[in-house]
């Protein structure tokens, strides 16, 4: 039996260090693939179902507008009207005018375009922002719905649908919508969801649509109509439209398609990509190994170290960062080397860990934004009963031809409803704030002439911002609850102190206080949810400080030198210590 030679030897050393490197390789890039498309499959579906959750707020948002519309003094006052005459009377005119106005603000607080229409039965009339007119009561009739109903028309040319909601008030008139009190519909075409689509695809999506079987196909402006109509088609065939996550075959291509169903709507959000677009990075990882593998085959004194510099340690790495990203771990980051495979696959692991990340901050952030907007909303909510009672002062003053006083409360309530009503900013100064509160104070010693104040503050503290419309629910609470009831009470005292960073804004009244227990009781229902005793205006401040600057900011409840209650604004200014 001849001997081997050297140059035997050495080529059956190198194909034995080679093969187990080949099957190495070949093991860890299906399991690199394996991880990557499932991960890449989770981040598209996560993608979407954040969109979607975007557009179900907005839908959500026009959903509720009926029910908020309806606890409205004057919209609540327009069911009542009765029209006897075929024209409209000055009265009616005037109230149209106002609910007009009322559906103008709604309108304009939401991002999306869209339409708001009352329809009074007792007048015939549907009034919106630009129009009060008569309407046909069986079609609107026919449109009566628990849900959002869809319709699609041709607006310019182009076909596009109108989503509309009617809402029947009373709910027990739904059945029977003649003999309702007021009916009201909400509208909004396909264009706003065109738009979302738009910048959802610049964003990084390849052709992102709104679908709904036996309704139509919303597409973005760039879409690709026919391939996606082929696509729609095929899932149709097979088990139609589902969440999740779906592989479809035209002509030898396969697209590997997303969607995820709206809750609001029921239509689909559906999103797709070439299964060839997801595979060309690791074939060119696979060419790039074939290289190398071809390159260990001449240096074979150096496969030992490319084994373990440019496969195990990488290798390792990755399995350790996906490990960490298992156990929740969202700041782990890979440090790509060079130009290889695994440098390709450090950057898309960074990518997706990035976007999973910035999805959660973007859900925190929004949750954030609602519950801002909402306590902005009940802090501008205006006061009825501080409202009629001015209006009863100017009346009663005209009465007496006490034309001074007239002219004073119009022009302190003007200041005041101005201030509320057109306050757009997240930060106002504190002498801004205290001038409003000025107005408010002037208005009260108008109605009651034992009311005295003072407002004891620096004009360099009249400079910092603080968020609006927090010292006037305090002040408020004063005037109601201490001094109005009171009739030797009528003391009411503002001073502003500051400690370095630390601000303290104290509102002070002589009238009847509160025992001990009572300030107990109420510091410990402002860290919680509002409850239906407890009015809003006290807890909304304490929650807007404590959203602007931390936790230990807030209202503190004493009691005051001067014989009542006091109540403590503080807060430490951000970016100070």
């Amino acid at each position: 039996m001849p001997k081997l030679n050297l140059f035997t030897k050495m080529i059956t050393l190198i194909v034995l260090m080679v093969v187990p490197i080949i099957v190495l390789y070949l093991y860890s890039n299906k399991v690199s693939t394996d991880v990557l498309a499932s991960e890449l499959n989770k981040s598209n579906v996560d993608q979407l179902s954040f969109f979607q959750t975007q557009v179900d707020n907005q839908v959500d948002q026009l959903t509720i507008w009926p029910t908020l519309l309806v606890h409205d003094p004057d919209i609540a006052a327009f069911k009542e009207v009765q029209l006897n005459q075929p024209d409209l009377g000055i009265e009616q005119i005037s109230m149209i005018k106002r609910v007009q106005t009322k559906l103008g603000i709604q309108e304009g607080s939401s991002n999306w375009d869209s339409d708001l229409f009352i329809y009074s039965p007792s007048m015939n009339r549907v009034v919106s922002i630009n129009d009060a007119k008569p309407y046909d009561r069986e079609d609107l009739k026919a449109r009566v719905h628990s849900r959002w109903q869809v319709r699609q028309e041709t607006s310019g040319g182009e076909e596009q649908f109108v989503f509309s909601l009617v809402t029947v008030t009373p709910l027990s008139m739904f059945d029977r919508p003649d003999e309702a009190d007021m009916i009201i519909e909400v509208r909004f075409d396909s264009g706003n969801i065109v738009d979302m689509l738009d910048q959802f695809k610049n964003d990084g999506r390849r052709d992102p649509i709104y679908y709904k079987k036996d309704t139509g196909i919303i597409y973005n402006r760039t879409a690709d109509k026919v391939q996606t109509e082929r696509i729609i088609e095929q899932l149709e065939e097979e088990n139609g439209v589902v969440n999740g996550s779906l592989t479809v075959d035209i002509d030898g291509e396969k697209y590997l398609v997303n969607s995820v169903m709206s809750r609001s709507t029921g239509w689909y959000l559906i999103d797709y990509m070439p299964f060839s677009d997801i595979l060309r990075p690791i074939h060119k990882s696979n060419e790039l190994f074939y290289i190398s593998a071809g390159s260990l085959l001449v240096m074979s004194c150096l496969a030992a170290y490319l084994l373990y510099a440019q496969v195990q340690v990488p290798l390792r790495q990755l399995v350790i960062a996906f490990q960490r990203l298992k156990n929740a771990d969202y700041t782990v980051r890979l440090k790509p080397k060079g130009h290889t495979e695994f440098s390709f696959l450090y950057e898309r692991f960074n990518m997706m860990v990035e976007q999973i990340e910035e999805l959660f901050q973007h859900v925190y952030k929004e949750q954030l934004h609602v519950k801002e907007a909402r306590l902005k909303q009940l802090q501008s909510q205006i006061n009825p009963h501080f409202f009629y009672n001015c209006f009863s002062f100017i009346s009663s003053m005209a009465k007496l031809e006490n034309h001074h006083a007239v002219v004073a409360m119009s022009q302190s309530l003007s200041k005041y409803y101005r201030y509320t009503t057109r306050q757009e900013r997240d930060l106002v100064s504190l002498g801004e704030e205290l001038d409003f509160v000025d107005n408010y104070l002037v208005i009260q010693k108008m109605r009651m002439n034992r009311l005295h104040f003072e407002i004891l503050v620096s004009a360099r503290l009249r400079r910092i911002e603080i968020p609006p419309l927090v010292i006037q629910p305090l002040v408020e609470n004063a005037v109601l609850h201490g001094i109005e009831p009171n009739a030797d009470a009528g003391e009411i005292r503002i001073r502003c102190d500051a400690d370095g960073p630390h601000i303290r804004i104290a509102v002070e009244d002589n009238g009847k206080g509160m025992a001990v227990e009572d300030r107990m009781a109420l510091q410990y229902k402002m860290d919680k949810p509002m409850d239906e005793e407890m009015g809003c205006g006290l807890w909304n401040v304490h929650q807007r400080l404590q959203l602007g600057f931390g936790t230990e900011a807030g209202i503190r409840f004493e009691h005051s030198q001067l014989g009542g209650l006091k109540v403590t604004l503080q807060w430490t200014l951000p970016g100070q210590t």
